[in-house]
């Protein structure tokens, strides 16, 4: 017993930790999603292949093992998304950058939103963060305007030919409208979600965005980040949240706890 634990060396101890960490991460990523279900089914083939190869099954076992000598390619096509998503979120830089958003606009955004609840009119309305939206920004119609409350009211009025897709907040400055974002494909969506939140959370899935919903049916406000959507019940809780998201007290410091998972 001693003996053996002489061997270990601490390449070996750093080595276990570092894939602990990344499959602990990938499994985050995957987490509520359909891959779940993909990932389970890889794990069915690859049981079957074994126990084919116990009872000595060859035709089975020569069927399975045709198909798991592509399985590489099969993991590339099946999971591209997650795995652009796991690449993305590694690009990203540990350091916590200056917010691209000033309070002011957070505040135009804001009583915009809660204007259009009042009036029962739907919006999306997505604020850029590190991950770039330029394809998502080439769907809709490029404005470049100054923020402000009034232009984002008057995109999302029904009578407005942009109304029914996304704006793309980018820098302070509404950078265009009348985007199509993808829609998320998560079982565990509930069904009184219409497209507009089924967008949104699938934007969110791809990006680090943060994206608020106006639900023209219930009149309800939602703040969408990374696959999860919370409801925002009054205007202090929308405040508050956002100005922790884009104005932390504490820079650097935020900065690398969100990126160990520490917060």
């Amino acid at each position: 017993m001693l003996e053996s634990l002489n061997i270990i060396r601490w390449q070996d101890i750093l080595d276990i930790l570092i894939v602990a960490f990344i499959i602990y991460h990938l499994m985050a990523i995957i987490r509520g999603t359909r891959s779940v279900q993909m990932v389970l089914g890889l794990i069915v083939v690859g049981l079957v292949y074994f126990m084919s190869s116990i009872l000595d099954l060859v035709t089975l076992q020569w069927l399975l093992k045709t198909f798991l000598s592509s399985l590489f390619l099969i993991i590339v096509i099946v999971f591209q998304q997650d795995i652009r998503k796991a690449l993305t979120q590694v690009g990203k830089s540990p350091f916590q950058r200056s917010s691209d958003i000033a309070e002011k606009d957070l505040d135009e955004i804001i009583r915009a939103v809660f204007y259009l609840s009042k009036r029962r009119i739907g919006a999306l309305i997505v604020i850029e963060r590190e991950t770039g939206l330029r394809e998502f920004v080439e769907s809709g119609f490029k404005l470049n305007a100054k923020l402000s409350k009034e232009l984002l009211i008057s995109i999302f009025m029904p009578v407005s030919p942009l109304h029914d897709g996304g704006v793309i907040i980018h820098k302070g400055l509404i950078q265009t409208a009348g985007c199509i974002m993808p829609l998320s494909q998560s079982p565990y969506i509930s069904k009184r979600f219409g497209t507009r939140h089924r967008a949104a959370i699938g934007l969110s899935e791809e990006t680090d965005a943060v994206i608020i919903v106006v639900s023209e049916e219930t009149q309800e406000i939602s703040l969408v980040q990374h696959g999860a959507l919370t409801a925002m019940h009054d205007e202090l809780t929308l405040t508050n949240t956002l100005r922790t998201i884009f104005l932390p007290k504490n820079g650097s410091t935020a900065g690398w706890k969100q990126w160990l998972g520490m917060s």
